[in-house]
């Protein structure tokens, strides 16, 4: 479940490609990763300090039926409805790119002297994202058991994308100009991700 929290890793290369000083990425990507675990680490600690054992895979479900858990779940809504669309970004580009090349081609949405987009391709784009958004929304409203899926889905995609693929590729495209502290470190953070995967998918299966 904890690492289902870093699915927004998958955002790092739009975030870097849309700023303005790249050269500061690095460490603004070390600050928000860091404060972001932190984060997560203390929300949980404090969470079992609360509930111990009885707490629940959401711990919203813990919190009292009153006024200050429905203000804390309608918080937590809000935040779902604003940056979900931002999470499927990436998937935004890619969807975007193949009906750009293919069926977009075929209606009057992009000139044919430049890749300027029309007022109509501009709705089709705004149309085919929200699409991607309420399937996907329809999609996850029906899936029993949510916290189960969230772990499985945490320690199979999440650790491999947060975890293991930039590790990997890391030590593949630099291997050969990386000091021994640099490749120590990516294979700590490989090896951390191959334990959250499969110690994560079968706790998951397990408790199915």
């Amino acid at each position: 479940m904890a690492v289902f929290c870093f699915e927004g890793f998958g955002m790092t290369l739009a975030l870097e490609a849309s700023m303005r000083e790249r050269g500061r990425f690095s460490r603004i990507l070390s600050q928000a990763f860091t404060g972001i675990t932190l984060m997560y680490i203390l929300f949980g600690f404090f969470g079992y300090m609360a509930y111990g054992d009885q707490t629940r895979e959401i711990v919203t479900l813990n919190l009292p039926h009153d006024w200050s858990s429905i203000a804390v779940q309608l918080g937590l809504c809000l935040g779902l409805i604003f940056t979900f669309p931002i999470m499927v970004h990436p998937v935004h580009e890619i969807v975007e790119g193949k009906l750009k090349s293919s069926w977009f081609q075929k209606l009057p949405c992009i000139s044919n002297d430049s890749n300027s987009t029309t007022r109509l391709g501009n709705l089709a784009i705004y149309i085919s994202r929200a699409i991607l958004v309420v399937t996907l929304a329809i999609l996850a409203s029906f899936v029993p058991g949510f916290a189960v899926f969230a772990s499985l889905v945490g320690s199979t995609v999440c650790a491999l994308i947060s975890f293991v693929l930039p590790a990997s590729f890391h030590l593949i495209l630099l291997g050969s100009s990386l000091n021994l502290w640099n490749r120590a470190l990516d294979f700590f953070i490989l090896s951390c991700g191959l334990i959250f995967a499969v110690y994560g998918t079968y706790n998951a299966v397990v408790g199915v």
